[in-house]
């Protein structure tokens, strides 16, 4: 019983030491539009540049209309979470929008990304708006450059 034990342990405390996944490069892809929860048939192109630092990353979003530098990033295993604080505009209104990624590395190599609009705030006037969840969540693959 003693032996069973110690096999698990050391199975459970090798389980927490494996290697992250490489997340490290310059990845590609295409968000679709999205209205009222509706997809278009439109598509942002974006890159997302990746500098892992430990479980830690650093990088920036490329968009179409410029780039965000990545905050709160994370890696964990085969997965990554970041924020992007990006601009993007509304009508006539241009707002800094918090994005949420969150993906996970798939066997194929492509990272499988959802993205969540949390929040914006009117750059003009500083007027903040909440996203409702069911709305604001967008999925979409990214392929890394070789």
């Amino acid at each position: 019983m003693i032996g069973m034990r110690k096999l698990l342990l050391t199975t459970l405390l090798c389980a927490g030491m494996l290697p992250a996944a490489d997340f490290a490069g310059t990845w590609l892809g295409q968000i679709p539009f999205t209205f009222n929860g509706q997809h278009l048939r439109m598509f942002q192109q974006i890159a997302i540049k990746i500098a892992p630092n430990g479980n830690t990353i650093e990088g920036k979003l490329y968009g179409d209309y410029g780039s965000a530098a990545i905050t709160e990033g994370k890696i964990s295993g085969d997965q990554i979470d970041f924020v992007v604080v990006a601009r993007e505009q509304q009508g006539n209104q241009i707002n800094d929008t918090r994005l949420h990624f969150s993906g996970t590395i798939q066997p194929n190599g492509e990272i499988e990304m959802s993205r969540v609009r949390e929040s914006a705030t009117n750059a003009g006037n500083g007027g903040v708006y909440k996203y409702k969840s069911e709305q604001a969540k967008t999925i979409f693959r990214l392929t890394r450059l070789p």
